[in-house]
């Protein structure tokens, strides 16, 4: 599956696209591969405050629970609420899927993440493929 080039990532797997001063929030489809069935995701409330490389959130799939690191900093200002219900939405659609949409207190903070390339090239390092 082909990174949207116009998002931003993270080396915990976390993806950010950005428009304006918000963000949306989600994970990787290497995530997704790598967790396996999506059973549940914890996220914080409207109104919350995130810190970048700080968890904000966790993600429980059948194999283990991983915490989510925030890309940026800022305010919570939108939850997916429908993954409540259907976690799962990540697995099938893992660029498509926000997690929560963020307020960015400091844009500048977008610059230390990786583009689409240098983000496949990461995982490529990590797996050694």
């Amino acid at each position: 599956m082909p990174y949207p080039a116009s998002y931003r990532y993270t080396r915990e797997h976390e993806w950010i696209s950005v428009e304006g001063n918000s963000g949306a929030i989600g994970i990787t489809d290497y995530a997704q591969n790598s967790l396996g069935d999506i059973v549940y995701v914890d996220a914080p409330g409207v109104g919350s405050a995130v810190t970048a490389n700080k968890p904000f959130g966790s993600v429980e799939s059948v194999k283990a629970v991983s915490d989510l690191f925030s890309p940026v900093s800022g305010t919570v200002s939108a939850v997916n609420d429908s993954l409540k219900t259907e976690p799962d939405k990540i697995n099938a659609a893992p660029h498509e899927t926000w997690i929560i949409k963020v307020n960015l207190s400091d844009p500048a903070e977008l610059a230390s993440l990786l583009d689409a390339a240098a983000y496949e090239k990461f995982i490529a390092e990590e797996t050694g493929s």
